[in-house]
């Protein structure tokens, strides 16, 4: 890719960015937007009322910016929980090494690069038609001293990272602590889940559960709720919602309407209905199926229970100490929050989990070889004469000036963006699928889950698809790594660098919410049914893989090619407002895990610094400074040690707590009278709500009124 490339995709994702910031700031304003804009402010009480029209509202303001920078870390927390300051930390702390980055990037290692003579003799009156290759660090030349300048500058930006990650694993660990110290009782606190229970003959799953626990833990066991199946319930539950709404959407309306509609063809033909009392009677039937089928759920219990106990030392105990000699019976795990329970796939046993493992493997390799096939048709487009050996007939096009810019610059990671973009829900689906049993823990796993596909496959795949396809046979030969990468990773500079750029207009797009916008255009102007209020939670498996990306590639770039720092610094400065503003006035959080997302952030941050010393490793060997590969060597091992004594140190925390923790916080409870009716509401916390009884519409009525309760 040349220059004028990289400038005519540069200039595209900008002028769509600004465009898309303008009409946000405009169409926050209009009072009909403020359930799309601001949703879990209206849901809370908060939102401002809107005021008198004024020409103002149709100028674009940058006015929610500074709303967004404001909070301080303490409203965040009390807004979105310890999960939400995990996830604002890491554009913080990427920020502070990028600045740091960039100024050696750009003020040092850039002029370095593009002053070397290796592929060409310097000619300033022609720069926008040089390649971006002339700016990276294939054009210093072999053995030059300069080559020690990236080699300095490898030392200093993993001394201030290592130092800045130590000190945000040490906050947020006692951030962590402190979040479990200052919280009041918690039911999840006092749970334990115990799957594969053993059946015996003559004994029901309930009294199996309390007669083991009642002989191994009686002086900590309290009670046990065991899980029942009910697809069937919810799908009765579900279709009594939808029937309600249409009930109180025809209520809301003038009664002379309601008999407008006929019982034939979409209501066209046939006589005319009372909708009202047909919907009235529908649910009457349904609530009363609801009642038959809850009062019949005994008979379809799972082999699982959630086991609740008198203390938090209790309960942890439970939880780690094998319960019985067959390690596949009784399996224990921590509760979730009740809200946070996941209810489908409790029916699952050991053995049921082990083989759907093995399918989402099978499925996940399949969707690895299709996705290879869409980066290898990729990549053809950053190149023109394979796209021109490929598909003959374009010639002609291809050879005008803005056509080839934009089919190399923009087009080729506008549709990686849309493909990957595919991704995180099948993710999401395959960790559901493994019989997690919370949505938190779903979102963990389908975070690793697209943490690994990020890295492998949008970044690895890419970079050997691009150039060096008929070299991947000599991965299977450990010592040639280091060579092939430092080959192929420099040579895919500039595809990355436009990724980087259109990610901008993915940003901008994120915050103009513009599917949920037209939705809601539709539903307000074409459809008949009540406009309900849709509060999102901020999808953690799929923004904190995306943001590691570009740390990683940051990274990997910051000695092979520096032009890429200002650009992935836009990035995070955007992404750092946008988030900010969408965590305070669009997401609502569905669950807090207490900030157990830091270490997957940590272990990706360390990954990308070791990859970034191997490739530097093998480039100041192609380069034939062999003193400087060999004094790269310690840098790994120090890392290694480094994220080994962080494990040590830090992970525990996020794992379990401390028998300390436990013992000072129970003996805080003590002499706490709300303890006795915590603990009579704990006996029924854990009850799945479609066995929970429903509270009968008062169909005289015509006021709304809630169905279930």
């Amino acid at each position: 890719m040349i220059v004028s490339a990289l400038l005519t995709s540069v200039g595209i994702n900008l002028g769509i960015s600004v465009l898309f910031f303008a009409l946000y700031s405009v169409l926050r304003k209009q009072p009909c937007n403020i359930k799309i804009y601001a949703p879990r402010l209206v849901a809370e009480g908060r939102a401002q009322a809107p005021g008198r029209f004024s020409i103002e509202t149709l100028l674009p303001s940058a006015g929610w910016v500074r709303k967004a920078w404001q909070p301080t870390e303490e409203d965040l927390y009390n807004s979105c929980g310890l999960d939400g300051v995990v996830f604002d930390r890491i554009f913080s702390f990427s920020l502070k090494v990028f600045s740091l980055a960039a100024i050696i990037g750009v003020f040092v290692l850039l002029p370095v690069n593009y002053l070397g003579d290796h592929l060409r003799d310097i000619d300033f009156s022609d720069l926008p038609n040089k390649s971006l290759d002339l700016f990276t660090i294939s054009n210093v030349n072999d053995g030059s001293n300069w080559l020690w300048c990236h080699f300095s500058a490898a030392y200093i930006i993993t001394g201030v990272m290592c130092y800045l990650l130590y000190a945000e694993y040490k906050y947020i660990s006692e951030k962590r602590i402190a979040y479990f110290s200052s919280s009041k009782p918690q039911p999840h606190h006092y749970t334990i889940l115990v799957r594969d229970v053993p059946l015996h003959a003559g004994n029901s799953i309930n009294d199996t559960v309390r007669a083991f626990f009642m002989e191994y833990h009686p002086s900590d066991y309290l009670s046990n709720i065991v899980v029942c199946r009910t697809s069937k319930l919810q799908g009765l539950i579900t279709d009594a919602e939808n029937i309600y709404r249409k009930l109180t959407h025809l209520k809301s309306i003038a009664s002379s309407s309601r008999n407008q509609n006929r019982s034939g063809f979409f209501g066209l033909f046939g006589k005319r209905v009372d909708l009202v009392h047909n919907y009235s009677k529908k649910l009457e039937d349904i609530e009363q199926n609801v009642r038959l089928v809850q009062s019949d759920s005994r008979g379809e219990e799972v082999p699982a229970a959630f086991v609740s106990f008198k203390s938090r030392y209790g309960a942890a105990k439970a939880l780690h100490i094998q319960q019985s000699v067959n390690p596949t019976e009784w399996v224990t795990e921590q509760a979730p929050e009740p809200h946070d329970v996941y209810w489908p796939f409790f029916s699952t046993s050991f053995m049921q989990r082990w083989i759907s493992k093995l399918i989402i493997l099978a499925a996940s390799v399949l969707l690895i070889i299709l996705f290879l096939l869409v980066v290898g048709i990729v990549q053809s487009l950053t190149y023109l004469e394979q796209l021109e050996a490929l598909f003959p007939f374009l010639g002609k096009i291809l050879k005008i000036t803005v056509v080839s810019q934009i089919v190399t610059g923009y087009l080729p990671s506008l549709i990686l963006h849309l493909v990957a973009a595919l991704i995180p829900p099948i993710m999401k689906l395959f960790s559901a699928m493994q019989g997690y049993i919370a949505l938190s823990e779903i979102e963990r796993s389908a975070c690793n889950k697209m943490l690994l596909f990020t890295i492998w496959f949008l970044f690895f795949a890419n970079v050997l698809t691009g150039s060096v396809t008929s070299q991947i046979q000599l991965l299977f030969d450990p010592k040639t790594i280091p060579l092939i990468l430092a080959v192929s990773v420099p040579a895919q500079a500039s595809f990355f660098i436009a990724y980087v750029v259109t990610s901008w207009t993915s940003l901008s797009w994120a915050l103009n919410r513009t599917i949920p916008l037209i939705s809601d255009l539709v539903t307000r102007h074409f459809s008949k049914s009540k406009d309900e209020l849709d509060i999102p939670s901020i999808p953690y498996h799929s923004e904190i893989p995306r943001i590691l990306l570009f740390v990683l590639l940051g990274l990997t770039y910051f000695l092979l090619a520096p032009m890429i720092l200002p650009f992935i610094l836009i990035f995070f400065c955007m992404g750092y407002i946008i988030y900010r503003n969408q965590l305070f006035d669009v997401y609502q959080p569905k669950y807090d895990t207490g900030g157990r997302f830091w270490p997957v952030v940590h272990n990706s941050m360390i990954f990308s610094l070791v990859l970034m010393h191997v490739i530097a490793f093998g480039i100041f060997g192609l380069k034939k400074l062999p003193l400087a590969s060999g004094l790269i060597v310690p840098l790994p091992v120090l890392t290694f040690l480094f994220n080994d004594y962080c494990r040590k140190r830090f992970l525990p925390v996020f794992n379990n707590f401390s028998a300390e923790t436990l013992i000072k916080k129970d003996r805080e409870d003590l002499n706490d009278p709300a303890m006795d009716e915590f603990f009579d509401k704990l006996v029924t916390a854990y009850r799945d709500p479609a066995l929970m009884p429903i509270r009968r519409l008062n169909l005289n009525d015509d006021h709304s009124s809630p169905l279930l309760s």
